[in-house]
C-alpha cells in the first residue's frame, strides 16, 4: 500500500531541492541591456568607462574609455576581476583590434596623494573621454558619476552588467598590470610583478624592510612606515 505520508514528504524534499537548484543557478545577465536601451534612443557611439588600481599601495590608478561595435560582440568579455590573467590578455588584444576607438590614461601616485584616490579616478576617466577619438555620444561608467560634455550614466557593478564597461575594465586592468611588471624591474625588492602594488603580506613586509619607493602612495602606506 502506498504510504501517503512518505509520498508527501518525498514531494516536499523534491520541491525544496528544485527551489534550491534554481537559487544556485547563476542569473542570466544581458550585457547589452544598457547599450541596446540607449541605441533605441538614438545614440550611436556608446562608450564604456572603467578603472583599475584604486586599492593598491603603489602605482597609478588607470582608466580606460572604449567604444565597441555592438553588432560584433567578443565572446567571453566580463568584469576583468572575474577573468584569469591569460584570458584578460587574450581579450585585450581582441578589444583593441575591434574597438571603434579607445583611450587609456594613468594618474600617478603623487596626484593620488594630493587630491585623493576618488578624485584621481575621476580625473583619469575624464581625461580618457577628452582624448578618445571618435567621441562617444553617450557614456556608461562603472559606479561613479562624472561631469562630461555628453550624457552619461553611472552603473553600480557596471563592469559585470555592461559589455562596454567590461571591455574598458579589461583594457585598464591589463594595461596597469603590464606597467607594474615593468616597474618591478626598477624596484625588484617590492615584487610588484607578483601583486601589482596591492597590499599583500609580502608587499607590506617589503615596505617595512626597505621603506617606500618613488611610486608608493604615501597617503596609503602611512600605517606601514
Amino acid at each position: 500500500m502506498l504510504d501517503c505520508k512518505n509520498t508527501t514528504k518525498l514531494n516536499e524534499v523534491s520541491l525544496k531541492s528544485s527551489i534550491n537548484n534554481r537559487k544556485a543557478e547563476k542569473p542570466f545577465v544581458d550585457m547589452l541591456e544598457f547599450e541596446n536601451n540607449y541605441r533605441k534612443l538614438g545614440y550611436n557611439f556608446i562608450g564604456g568607462i572603467d578603472e583599475a588600481g584604486r586599492g593598491p599601495l603603489a602605482g597609478p590608478v588607470t582608466a580606460a574609455c572604449v567604444i565597441m561595435p555592438l553588432d560584433d560582440i567578443i565572446e567571453g568579455v566580463n568584469d576583468s576581476k572575474k577573468l584569469s590573467a591569460k584570458k584578460r590578455d587574450f581579450l585585450f588584444d581582441l578589444i583593441v583590434e575591434k574597438a571603434i576607438g579607445y583611450h587609456i590614461c594613468h594618474i600617478d601616485n603623487e596626484v593620488i596623494d594630493k587630491i585623493n584616490i576618488l578624485e584621481a579616478t575621476k580625473k583619469a576617466m575624464v581625461e580618457c573621454v577628452d582624448n578618445i577619438s571618435p567621441k562617444p555620444d553617450f557614456v556608461l561608467i562603472d559606479a561613479v558619476k562624472l561631469k562630461l560634455e555628453m550624457e552619461s550614466e553611472g552603473i553600480i557593478k557596471g563592469d559585470a552588467r555592461s559589455y562596454s564597461i567590461a571591455c574598458a575594465s579589461i583594457l585598464a586592468k591589463v594595461t596597469r598590470d603590464r606597467l607594474m611588471v615593468e616597474l618591478d624591474k626598477k624596484y625588484p625588492e617590492y615584487s610588484f610583478f607578483k601583486h601589482k602594488g596591492y597590499g599583500t603580506k609580502i608587499h607590506q613586509e617589503a615596505i617595512k624592510q626597505h621603506g617606500p619607493c618613488e611610486i608608493h602612495r604615501n597617503s596609503f602606506i602611512k600605517n606601514f612606515i
